[in-house]
């Protein structure tokens, strides 16, 4: 895959670098259309269907105080596997053209790809799935590498609203969901990680057997950080809303 549609994203980088840094409830962006129609179709093909692949990654998970944070998701980062145009996918959002679009996005110098998708790869909810409000984890495990943007492209051939299933982004008091970002093909979405981007797919995930909610999730970091988002070293911060128990 090459980045056909990288120069019409450089043509309007200086307004998208200015709604990234204006949204609510923290930096981001929601690109649509994102990849030419070819490749988008071939990447929903090569998509695995889950019993096409025996060694997902599980990410069934429990806070510390033993609720469900997560689950039926399923991940998978072999590259190996990948099918040519997912592959494909991944060598060029790790591209330095690429890289250096982001950087030109987000204003944050000197991003890293992590070549082995640590937590990311493919993504895959099954009916019911959920995905408690949370932030990130913040360090590239053994680096020390500082993590700073998630990347998101949903590969669905079709959606439906009534699904749910939508990205949640959450005020850093965890008052109020202030974005709900749809799933639906061809969409993606960068953001910013903190201790405080919090964000999720909450609620159990009501699509019917034999549909799953699907993107490709790339992490991107930095040797270093700006001294106000400096912290301790910690794992997932899961997260409770209003009115859960």
């Amino acid at each position: 895959m090459s980045l056909e549609r990288l120069p019409e994203h450089i043509a309007r980088l200086e307004a998208d670098a200015a709604r990234y840094a204006d949204a609510a409830p923290f930096p981001h962006i929601v690109i649509d259309d994102f990849l030419d129609a070819g490749t988008l179709a071939q990447a929903m093909a090569e998509f695995p269907a889950p019993e096409q692949i025996t060694d997902w990654r599980r990410a069934d998970a429990v806070d510390a105080q033993g609720r469900t944070a997560q689950a039926r998701k399923l991940g998978y980062s072999n590259e190996g596997a990948f099918g040519p145009t997912l592959r494909g996918l991944v060598h060029a959002f790790n591209s330095g053209p690429f890289l250096r679009w982001l950087e030109g996005l987000t204003g944050i110098a000197g991003l890293l790809p992590d070549p082995h998708m640590t937590g990311g790869g493919l993504h895959q909810y099954l009916p019911g799935a959920e995905l408690r409000v949370h932030a990130d984890f913040n360090k590239l495990p053994g680096t020390g590498l500082d993590r700073r943007l998630n990347l998101l492209l949903y590969l669905n051939p079709t959606w439906d609203d009534d699904w749910g299933g939508a990205l949640e982004l959450w005020d850093r008091g965890m008052q109020a969901c202030v974005q709900r970002i749809a799933p639906i093909a061809n969409r993606c979405v960068v953001f910013s990680t903190t201790r405080d981007s919090y964000h999720g797919m909450p609620d159990a995930l009501r699509c019917p057997d034999g549909v799953t909610r699907r993107s490709l999730a790339l992490y991107y970091y930095s040797n270093g950080r700006p001294e106000h988002e400096r912290g301790p070293d910690h794992s997932t911060l899961w997260q409770t809303r209003p009115g859960e128990a």
